[in-house]
């Protein structure tokens, strides 16, 4: 059973970090989209506000017909991988600037609704006093899956083809690896069709303080993530010439975002020990911080910028996974794949409008203080975790460690 537990958690964690490829794959190669054909920045913006749109539209739909309890899950991740990686390989066919392309971003983001929070259904049923860490190693793989594409970007000679490319076959890869994945003993009995459970998220106190906290942390982390290549490329340009301030900013967007992974590892150990509520509080203090320091580094030394942005990327999404395993250890056994699904998409839906505040923000005030609007997320998120931890409920998080 151990080496079960153990082959089974590590393909589903290295399918997610291949299927997650996707996700950010067309916002990776923006800089070299408009150099190429002069993408205008509106649909820069919707190249990954289409996905995020795609994503709620697929979780509601998923939440719904109970599609992650109903069903098994590594299937659905399968097919899910299957059409997001052909609707990525279209856009090679069609013309950057043109609405098909956002359609098929759109698509993407729908099927990526049937990976994470499937693949966070799939490590639940492994859990044993470990929720945190094992939630905390998905999300870890979700953050470099969504890293890579600006890995392959650097690598790739800023090649927009190679980096769309690249995604699609690594898409495809988990959806057939995760057929070989295992399912846990925790395994809830799948519920009767009742679109009505899915209101649970909302009516129950407990899950709902732990939904915002999640909303919180939302506000912040997919904003800085879309934008934060941009930002760097922009900031690098102001002391070095533009090619290799191109090459520059891809790799350190993409060990920014990854250092994120090895965030959501360490946090959920030490959420598993010390408290989920403690954790997240410790986290969004640390990156609400950043995202207000950050833009004073514009245009400065990049050694120190890099710093900066190598701590926010880290702290952004260490508490990531400790609001999903909360609500997987306050919710019905039953309910977890439908209870994280909500969650995900009231998350990914908010995140539609922090995405394109950015940029709206930059033409107003500029880079030096465009991020720190989104540091109120954080703060409301502490506000939640605050409320959470003082409720009787919170005994049932981490083996009663608030």
């Amino acid at each position: 059973m151990q080496s079960s537990r153990v082959a089974s958690l590590a393909l589903i964690a290295l399918c997610e970090v291949a299927a997650m490829a996707v996700w950010f794959s067309a916002s990776a190669v923006v800089p070299a989209l408009t150099a190429e054909v002069g993408l205008p920045a509106s649909n820069a913006s919707l190249f990954t506000s289409a996905v995020q749109a795609g994503f709620v539209v697929g979780t509601l739909f998923s939440a719904a017909f109970g599609l992650a309890d109903r069903f098994d899950p590594r299937r659905l991740f399968f097919a899910s991988c299957l059409v997001a990686a052909t609707a990525n390989t279209l856009i090679l066919f069609l013309d950057p600037t043109s609405a098909a392309v956002i359609v098929m971003r759109f698509f993407t983001g729908a099927c990526m609704a049937g990976v994470y929070p499937v693949g966070m259904k799939l490590v639940s049923t492994w859990a044993k006093a470990d929720m945190g860490l094992m939630i905390g190693i998905l999300a870890g793989a979700l953050t470099i899956g969504s890293a890579s594409p600006h890995l392959f970007n650097a690598i790739g000679g800023i090649d927009w083809r190679f980096t769309l490319g690249a995604a699609s076959v690594s898409a495809l890869f988990a959806g057939i690896l995760i057929l070989c994945a295992g399912i846990g003993p925790n395994i809830g009995k799948a519920p009767p069709f009742n679109p009505r459970l899915a209101l649970h998220a909302w009516t129950s106190k407990p899950v709902r303080l732990a939904n915002f906290g999640y909303l919180g942390h939302m506000w912040e982390l997919y904003a800085m993530w879309a934008w934060i290549g941009v930002f760097l490329f922009a900031s690098f340009k102001q002391v070095m010439d533009p090619d290799a301030a191109a090459v520059n900013a891809a790799f350190a967007t993409f060990a920014a975002i990854a250092a994120g992974g090895l965030g959501c590892v360490v946090g959920g150990l030490i959420a598993d020990r010390t408290g989920r509520t403690s954790l997240a509080i410790a986290m969004m203090a640390i990156s609400g911080s950043c995202a207000i320091a950050v833009g004073f580094l514009f245009g400065g030394e990049p050694a120190l910028l890099i710093a900066v942005c190598l701590v926010w990327g880290f702290s952004i999404v260490a508490d990531s996974a400790q609001f999903s395993a909360s609500t997987a250890e306050l919710s019905d056994p039953s309910l977890i794949g439908t209870m994280l699904t909500v969650q995900t998409s009231l998350g990914f839906l908010l995140t539609l409008a922090t995405i394109h505040l950015v940029p709206a923000l930059v033409g107003v005030v500029g880079w030096q203080y465009a991020f720190a609007f989104l540091a109120p997320g954080p703060l409301f998120g502490i506000w939640a975790m605050l409320r959470l931890r003082a409720r009787p409920e919170a005994r049932q998080l981490a083996g009663g460690k608030r």
